[in-house]
């Protein structure tokens, strides 16, 4: 029997109906030949790291957002929500399709290569150096990739034109308008729209979207620009034809290889979705986060707020519209910030300081005391609680079914697509992190959700702590960190530095082994990181929580951080995974410096907290006979 028969053994003898591998697009291996300085899972190496993946014994992939950003901004939680990002297209790839390779300028890739590959700039943290995403230069290098394949494509007719044609009248909806954004930021010099200006910039804003009195002005410079603009469009689709089909390819190869993909819907929307979709949106509110445990400033996001008054008249339609394309193409989906589809946070939009703006914001459904809000309120004066915080998960204390059928209603539109495609309610995920509001907890026990607890965060000194393993749930995700959080190897060496370790290993000990071992076990975990690492992922298998998650820079044993929230700078989004990973994984893995998935499970069989039988000790046995070879 294989390693990996004996994990996913483990797995299912502890309860973990999915465990789950968290990457972003950007973040994947490439080879050198591939590499234009950005990663993408449509590559050679994006394909083999995935079947690398399932070898470990994951049995699902989590992907990040995957819409197109801006040159100035690489976070993929403000890409688009329909075109793709165009830097994910794989040109290596494409040589390998027999219909498609004459559109790669072979000479110009492998300058593009040679030039990402001369320009890396490893970070240095003490340990092997990791590569990170040159976005700027790979955002131009495949433009011009894309540039020079559009004008091959040009010279051809027939039926590869007509595959062509036949996707952009399936995407009709969105594909002109995200081409048009395009060009139109080009010549304004930004992608805020609000800040075009010039003699057609008042048309421009509202092209797609206008008052009845100027509709037939803008159905004609709408016209004019299709006119002017026609290859430009014509290069946007073909290159949206293109990565479509790789995901489409990917997709497959995935389920072949025994893996099921996770899309991610953010909670945020693009500028050029809000330009297109500007009247489904409440004009004087924006969305943000309240303060809480993890940010007690608040974050003023700037993203539209779908206006409860355009649920009938395209609201519903267009959110609909992205599930259905989600779970077209995906097997399940994570759900970025529920809150902000049941119970969004809303600020003013007008308010020279948008922190104090969403500070003294409030939930655009539970309101009823603000005059301003009243009239979106569905919970009423008397079900609101005395003398907490606004933004405190008990401000709602009560609601009858009706109401939080009410709050669900964004919800049934994405369950219902779910449903529709023959998706088990498991198959979507919430983050719901240290917050929970009462509406947002109705809502997801109508559909048995559970709840996001990242360990990492686990005060475990409070036994009512939402992070604690002990209180998760089998609809939850257990997970050591996340794509916002530093990566576990990090935060223990941190804890070690700042002599934190000692409570936490405790209470590892306390889940991990018997009263009489538990001393020996902590001691083992105070000494060597890797123990107390091997412990925690052991910790989140013995939970009761059937789902597990786990990021790429745990795995790998990076120390380098992916994201910090409210910081803006190249070191955010830019972590990738080596080219030469295999090697440093096996390499790390051995010095308990890199997740050893079959040790953990060992020592998560092992535990008294396990389900007891002959057929867990045989399994542990035979997980540790594999790793001594």
């Amino acid at each position: 029997m294989s390693v990996r028969d004996l994990v996913e053994q483990a797995f299912r003898h502890l309860g973990k109906a999915r465990v789950i591998f968290q990457i972003h697009d950007s973040s994947f291996p490439a080879t050198a030949s591939e590499d234009v300085g950005r990663g993408t899972p449509y590559g050679d190496a994006g394909h083999e790291f995935i079947r690398f993946a399932r070898d470990l014994g994951f049995d699902a992939i989590q992907l990040g957002p995957q819409g197109a950003t801006s040159r100035d901004n690489p976070s993929p939680y403000d890409g688009t929500a329909f075109s793709r990002s165009f830097l994910a297209l794989s040109f290596p790839r494409l040589t390998l399709d027999p219909e498609w390779k004459f559109l790669v300028d072979e000479e110009a890739l492998r300058a593009a290569t040679k030039r990402a590959t001369q320009d890396d700039t490893p970070v240095d943290s003490g340990r092997p150096p990791r590569m990170r995403t040159r976005y700027a230069a790979a955002f131009d290098s495949q433009l011009a990739l894309c540039e020079r394949a559009y004008e091959r494509y040009r010279r051809i007719d027939g039926a590869k034109r007509d595959k062509v044609d036949a996707f952009v009248e399936e995407n009709r909806a969105w594909l002109e308008a995200d081409a048009l954004f395009e060009v139109l930021s080009r010549e304004y010099g930004t992608a805020d729209w609000l800040r075009w200006t010039g003699s057609r910039a008042e048309i421009d804003r509202i092209l797609y979207c206008p008052p009845p009195e100027l509709e037939t002005k803008t159905c004609r410079a709408r016209s004019a620009l299709r006119e002017a603009h026609s290859e430009a469009i014509e290069r946007y689709a073909l290159v949206q034809y293109l990565v479509h089909r790789q995901h489409d390819a990917f997709l497959e190869e995935a389920r072949q290889t025994g893996l099921s993909l996770y899309a991610d819907l953010q909670v945020g929307l693009s500028p050029r979705d809000g330009w297109r979709l500007q009247p489904l949106f409440l004009q004087d509110y924006l969305l943000g986060a309240p303060p809480s445990r993890t940010n007690r400033e608040g974050q003023p996001w700037g993203y539209p707020v779908l206006d409860p008054n355009r649920y009938g008249v395209g609201g519903l339609d267009y959110l609909r519209a992205r599930a259905e394309k989600l779970f077209g193409e995906f097997d399940g989906l994570r759900i970025d910030h529920p809150q902000g589809l049941v119970c969004p946070w809303v600020y003013r939009s007008n308010e020279a300081d948008p922190v104090h703006a969403v500070q003294n914001g409030a939930r655009l459904f539970s309101s009823p005391d603000r005059p301003d809000l009243a009239r979106y309120a569905i919970a009423r004066r008397d079900q609101l609680a005395e003398g907490v915080p606004r933004h405190a998960d008990g401000w709602v204390r009560e609601l009858d079914a009706e109401q939080v059928d009410h709050y669900a209603t964004k919800m049934h539109i994405i369950m219902g697509a779910a449903r529709d495609h023959g998706l088990d309610p498991r198959s979507v995920a919430c983050e719901t992190l240290s917050t929970q509001p009462y509406p947002l907890k109705r809502v997801m026990e109508e559909y048995g959700l559970g709840r996001f607890r990242v360990t990492q965060k686990m005060d475990v000194t409070d036994p009512n702590d939402v992070y604690r393993t002990d209180r998760a749930t089998p609809p939850d995700w257990v997970m050591m960190s996340n794509h916002d959080t530093p990566p576990i190897w990090a935060r223990a060496r941190e804890w070690r530095e700042q002599g934190d370790l000692a409570e936490r290993a405790g209470y590892l000990a306390g889940r991990l082994a018997p009263s009489d071992e538990q001393d020996t076990v902590r001691r083992r975990m105070l000494s060597n990181t890797g123990e107390f690492v091997h412990a925690m992922f052991a910790d989140l298998l013995l939970s009761a929580a059937e789902n597990v998650s786990v990021f790429f820079a745990d795995l790998l044993g990076m120390e380098e951080t992916y994201n910090a929230p409210g910081t803006v700078g190249p070191q955010n989004w830019s972590l990738r995974v080596p080219s030469d990973y295999r090697k440093r994984y096996g390499t790390d893995r051995a010095g308990l410096r890199a997740l050893d998935i079959p040790y953990a499970c060992v020592l998560a069989l092992r535990s008294p907290l396990a389900p007891q039988s002959r057929e867990s000790l045989e399994i542990a046995d035979a997980l540790d006979r594999a790793r001594a070879r």
